[in-house]
């Protein structure tokens, strides 16, 4: 069998050695075929056919009786002229197969040239994708340098850190504070625990426009947001030293502010400097303490010769953070008030150093009885506890506020200790997850450190007493009710321990 058009097929019927030619269309029916060979051969009785393919390989053999009746008589036809008839069946459906698997190869073909095509195309798209990158790199490269800053991690960063906010400033909405919130800012009962990160920089933001920061020195409103942002960037995932505590501890020097309205007291530039010092207090803090790094011997400790390593490690952030012009709230200040500034940003974020407290407090109260506002001396030592108090004021809160914090304080203290003890380092008993309890690490902690500061400040600041001062002598007291319970537990399981001792014995 041969072809001789994509419409057409051709056989050839080897009768009695005579090679016949058929050829029919590829509509024909079977039927019609059948007609075709009948009428083309003349076949008469004892005429031996066979079916050759195109190399000239006998597909089969029948015999027919030599009368040509035509399609309609085939039902009057002895049993070899059926099965001719048969035969003659089976080549139809033969070649009506191979028509429809030639349309199917072209149906395949065309499909693969169509995906080819795609495929193409798609190439062609990730080439222009990789040029803009590129592009796009060489245009910021550009701009970096005619600015003259390259803004670079110093080497003590962490290495995915980033000075630059890492979103831009239309995805960080305005949040259109309720007055409620706004009431509730002032106070120190405000519950940090009920806002996601975006909400805390609306609050930030607010209390920067509420203090008349933005208007008295003519800050930029976006590079305020912009500012915020790379703050909250810069603020690592730590179980305690993290942003929501950077918004505590300002939230609550912005309530200190209100309350105690040292707006008539100090200067606006003073009051610049106690909301930015406490933004800014623990930037990228990686939460291991200053003893963990100086044992440790860490980067940071022998960057700043095992002195107070970590709070200057926190102004060297936040002072590369202002050196970005997108970033520098300070950009309209002359150089003698920025360097003002800067200088007293530094002094109170160094003095969150708890290794210092005991220095700064004594000076203070030295200084409370004949307390003079005008004395710049004066000024910055108050500013100093000012933001200690703020830095450790957890306990002043609601409980169901401030209890949350120690357990997030206690996670990340057990890391530190668990941390010390792989690597053969000294423990601090109060870190140490074998011999602390929630009890008997506030109880001293409140007694020793908190109320005796607070009650300082209360001197100046009669106000605060009732807000501040009452609710640590509270959770001084709770905890001390904890502590005896505790007490009372371990001594009933050491007496039952002794009974079931003398009893096996």
């Amino acid at each position: 069998m041969g072809s001789a058009s994509s419409a057409y097929r051709v056989i050839y019927l080897d009768v009695d050695g005579r090679t016949q030619k058929v050829v029919f269309s590829r509509f024909c029916s079977p039927c019609d075929i059948k007609e075709l060979f009948c009428t083309a051969t003349g076949l008469s009785r004892n005429t031996t056919i066979s079916l050759l393919d195109s190399t000239g390989a006998m597909i089969c053999e029948t015999v027919n009786t030599g009368h040509d009746y035509g399609c309609g008589l085939f039902s009057h036809l002895s049993d070899k002229e059926e099965l001719f008839q048969n035969v003659l069946t089976q080549v139809a459906e033969q070649f009506s197969r191979a028509f429809k698997i030639n349309e199917l190869k072209t149906e395949v073909t065309n499909r693969l040239a169509m995906l080819e095509k795609r495929v193409e195309l798609e190439g062609m798209k990730v080439v222009e994708i990789e040029k803009c990158r590129s592009d796009i790199k060489k245009l910021r490269e550009e701009m970096a340098s005619r600015n003259n800053r390259s803004v670079t991690s110093l080497s003590f960063l962490d290495d995915n850190k980033k000075l630059t906010p890492r979103r831009d400033v239309p995805s960080y909405p305005k949040y259109m504070l309720s007055q409620q919130t706004i009431d509730a800012l002032r106070k120190p009962t405000f519950d940090v625990w009920l806002w996601e990160s975006n909400e805390m920089l609306s609050c930030l933001e607010h209390m920067y426009h509420d203090l008349g920061l933005v208007k008295d020195f003519n800050i930029n409103p976006i590079t305020l947001k912009r500012w915020l942002l790379c703050i909250h960037d810069n603020y690592r995932n730590n179980p305690f030293h993290n942003f929501r505590h950077c918004f505590c501890v300002t939230q609550m020097m912005y309530s200190m502010i209100c309350l105690c309205n040292l707006q008539e007291k100090f200067t606006q530039v003073d009051i610049l400097i106690l909301m930015t010092a406490a933004v800014c207090h623990d930037l990228d803090h990686p939460g291991y303490n200053n003893t963990y790094q100086i044992n440790a011997r860490t980067e940071l400790a022998v960057r700043y010769n095992d002195i107070s390593p970590l709070e200057n490690h926190h102004c060297a952030v936040a002072f590369q953070i202002f050196s970005q012009p997108d970033c520098n709230i300070f950009a309209n200040f002359d150089p003698e008030a920025f360097k003002q500034i800067r200088q007293g940003t530094i002094t109170l974020i160094l003095a969150t150093d708890m290794a210092r407290h005991g220095e700064i407090l004594d000076s203070f109260k030295q200084k409370v009885d004949n307390f003079d506002f005008t004395n710049e001396e004066h000024v910055t030592c108050l500013k100093m506890v000012l933001i200690k108090c703020c830095d450790i004021s957890n306990e002043v809160r609601p409980m169901e506020v401030a209890e949350p914090w120690v357990d997030c304080l206690l996670e990340e203290y057990f890391m530190q200790s668990d941390r010390e003890k792989a690597e053969g380092l000294p423990v601090a008993p109060f870190m140490d997850r074998e011999k602390v309890t929630k009890p008997t690490a506030q109880i001293g902690f409140i007694k020793f450190v908190l109320i005796p500061m607070f009650e300082s400040v209360m001197k100046l600041f009669p106000q605060i007493e009732e807000v501040m001062v009452q609710p640590l002598r509270e959770s001084r007291d709770r905890y001390e009710e904890l502590k005896q319970i505790d007490d009372a537990m371990n001594e009933k399981k050491k007496s039952e321990n002794l009974t079931m001792g003398g009893k096996k014995k």
